[in-house]
């Protein structure tokens, strides 16, 4: 059992944080056979804040990701969103906080191909209760700040791979979270085009005061962010400038 007094020191550092992990662990079973992927990862990601987690290819940074989002249930450890224990959530509640207080960028833009860009930006405002005036004026707003006033009413696969990327980043950011996750949403694209992306990334959420929260293999891209973070061998670190 915890002490109650260092529950509520992290129930304090929760509330300072936008996204917090605290004891971190993912364990995988199959049968008999346990397969850890780490244990005791610890991260408080501050307003504003960009951080860019490295690592090899099967460290576990997309499971990590999954488990900051809410989006898989960890083995060991707490995750805080907005200040909310997610453990101590409804399935349901769990829901709706994802959907107002983080964003999900992926490598594959996940975009639904019968909807047009604008009504795939417009569904996480609809879907949070939002009347559907609303939901256009705010979809039509980002996908203009992104480059892409001119294909409102196309559907996704009439448009590029850099210009699904760039809605999918404006479905991201529509509800106005306090954290959007990352997960390599560059990684697809060439080199020119992911610079773009990325750009538009780090401005919208620098203005908008949202943290990011960024898995890449790109250092250069990685080196653009306030913190670096490396998942290795099932531990979590922080990077000096000259490591990165």
């Amino acid at each position: 059992m915890s002490n109650p007094v260092d529950a509520m020191q992290m129930d304090q550092a929760a509330a300072e944080s936008v996204l917090m992990c605290q004891g971190l662990g993912m364990t995988y079973a199959e049968g008999k056979l346990r397969t850890p992927v780490f244990d005791g990862l610890d991260l408080a990601v501050r307003k504003g804040e960009t951080v860019a987690i490295l690592g090899a290819s099967g460290a576990g940074k997309s499971t990590l990701l999954h488990l900051l989002g809410g989006l898989d249930t960890p083995t060991a450890g707490e995750v805080f969103v907005a200040g909310q224990r997610m453990s101590a959530l409804s399935d349901k509640a769990r829901g709706t906080l994802r959907n107002h207080a983080l964003g999900f960028v992926y490598q594959f833009h996940h975009l639904l191909p019968e909807f047009t860009a604008l009504e795939n930006v417009m569904l996480p405002v609809l879907l949070g209760g939002a009347d559907v005036a609303e939901g256009r004026r705010r979809a039509t707003g980002l996908l203009e700040a992104v480059g892409l006033s001119h294909r409102l009413q196309h559907k996704p696969g009439e448009l590029s791979g850099g210009e699904r990327q760039r809605a999918a980043v404006a479905r991201a950011l529509v509800n106005r979270p306090a954290c959007v996750l990352g997960d390599e949403p560059t990684g697809n694209l060439d080199e020119k085009t992911a610079s773009i992306v990325f750009d538009l990334m780090l401005g919208l959420n620098r203005e908008q005061g949202t943290s990011l929260v960024l898995v890449t293999h790109d250092r250069r891209l990685a080196r653009r962010l306030d913190r670096v973070m490396e998942l290795h061998e099932g531990k979590l670190r922080q990077l000096a400038r000259d490591e990165v």
